[in-house]
């Protein structure tokens, strides 16, 4: 098995990526015939089955004409950016999925526009050409538009296409011409996504994921990116302060199919995960025993949203979970943070209330959940923003909004967003929908989704990505209605 390629699908929310995922596994037979797996198997945990959203980015890797094909299933929000921005680390090159109704939206820019700057090879893959009135060939332009204002280079916008219909079970080059497979883009995949470059030296793999089994404790995974690993081999990490810690591999594992298997020798360019490993975080390098080189750690960008985590002190503590002291929120908290690289956490002056800082309500509101679930009791603030000072001046953040709903109610939602200091950008009709762009402070998206779907009977789509920080736009009306 020489051939490896390590490809990332990215895309913006509800684009298709995990069902996509889901056809090139059918398509590879990973499953027996009569083994009935259901749909978007990768959405394997029951937040992200209850939300249809996925959370986690998850690898899986398939076989196809003699070569592996490693791919990484990721998130779409924004609010997911930090899990985005990691395991792109681990692909040689990403398929772009993009809608063939909705074109390229917030989100598609944000991942693409990570993407471009890692220097991968992007393919596009258009899809949802079944759906009424799409411009396929209009949303093809776009992209490359896109691509161009991203800065991408001519070996990036020279990207092959196909069209298909995930759902239906079909990829072709021409998007008039349906057929019965996928392989047309399988086949792009293995011409267009270049294999892993193997540079000269020793041993050096950055940690980008990590995964906890009860059996083995913690597992590091990452991509092999050049020298060599063996079970039992003496190691050292380098943490990313730059001190060195030296460590031992008791197992290797790589992916096959939604599983891993036991080897004795990974080979360059594949994505493994290492059992055995002590005291490393995501970010770290596996290095050399002798002389050590670390790889560049992970950028992440900054949380914009802060939330109070506290004991539940009220009347009904100890009724609903069975975890409320404070000590175990702080250790479920330090926990979160090793997986979790866009959160933040800093003790208050109280020893029972934290400030936790995530990239927006729907980061922070996920980890409530699942804290609640696992049998956690808290009480938490309201979300806040975080107001920084930038030359002297109160700065927020602003973020770009997209807002997709029927013309007959686009006034009510436009009323709406000025009301909370929006500006609105552009506004164009498709079909019988509405498309309107805004900036919006992000302190007035706080809450604003409820109401916005109350106003436009449900029917609204809105999508936001945060664009920077900009002075103070003044207060917001809390209470639109009652006394």
């Amino acid at each position: 098995m020489a051939n490896v390629k390590n490809i990332a699908i990215i895309a913006h929310v509800d684009h298709g990526k995990t069902t996509l995922v889901d056809k090139i596994m059918y398509h590879c037979q990973l499953f027996r015939e009569n083994q009935n797996t259901g749909d978007l198997i990768l959405d394997n945990n029951d937040l992200e089955r209850e939300r249809g959203i996925t959370i986690t980015a998850k690898n899986v890797s398939v076989i196809y004409k003699d070569t592996k094909i490693n791919i990484i299933d990721t998130p779409g929000h924004a609010d997911f950016g930090g899990e985005v921005e990691r395991v792109l680390n681990m692909a040689d090159g990403v398929l772009l999925l993009v809608d063939a109704f909705e074109g390229p939206m917030p989100q598609t820019r944000f991942v693409l526009q990570k993407a471009i700057d890692l220097g991968l090879k992007p393919c596009v893959v258009i899809n949802k050409v079944d759906k009424e009135n799409c411009t396929p060939d209009e949303v093809h332009e776009k992209v490359f538009d896109l691509m161009f204002e991203l800065g991408a280079e001519e070996w990036q916008l020279d990207f092959p296409t196909v069209y298909g219909s995930a759902k239906n079970n079909w990829m072709n080059h021409d998007w008039k011409d349906e057929i019965d497979n996928i392989e047309p883009l399988l086949d792009m995949v293995i011409e267009h996504i270049p294999s892993p470059k193997i540079p000269e030296g020793n041993t050096q793999m950055l940690i980008t994921s990590l995964d906890f089994s009860s059996f083995t404790g913690r597992i590091a995974i990452g991509r092999l990116t050049r020298g060599e690993l063996k079970t039992g081999q003496q190691i050292s990490l380098v943490k990313r302060d730059g001190s060195i810690v030296k460590s031992r591999i008791k197992e290797l594992h790589v992916f096959e199919g939604l599983g891993r298997k036991k080897i004795e020798e990974v080979q360059t360019g594949d994505i493994c995960a290492i059992v055995g490993l002590e005291g490393f975080e995501i970010g770290d390098t596996v290095a050399d025993l002798e002389n050590p080189e670390g790889l560049k750690t992970i950028a992440i960008d900054e949380p914009t949203m802060s939330m109070l985590f506290t004991i539940n002190d009220s009347p009904f503590f100890g009724k609903d979970g069975k975890f409320v002291t404070s000590r175990h929120i702080r250790e479920r908290l330090d926990k979160e943070l090793e997986k979790n690289l866009a959160l933040r956490v800093n003790a208050t002056d109280s020893a029972d209330k934290f400030m936790v800082f995530g990239r927006g309500v729907l980061h922070l509101s996920v980890l409530i959940e699942t804290m609640r679930r696992e049998g956690y009791e808290l009480q938490i603030g309201q979300p806040q923003v975080i107001i920084k000072v930038i030359d002297g001046v109160k700065c927020e953040p602003v973020e770009e909004m997209t807002i997709d709903l029927p013309e007959s109610v686009s006034g009510k939602a436009i009323e709406m967003v000025t009301m909370r200091k929006g500006e609105m950008l552009s506004m164009e009709a498709k079909g019988d929908r509405m498309v309107c762009e805004f900036l919006i402070p992000s302190r007035g998206i706080i809450g604003m989704r409820n109401q916005l779907l109350t106003a436009t009977a449900g029917e609204a789509i809105m999508a936001h990505r945060f664009k920077e920080y900009q002075p103070l736009k003044g207060g917001i009306p809390e209470r639109q209605n009652g006394s």
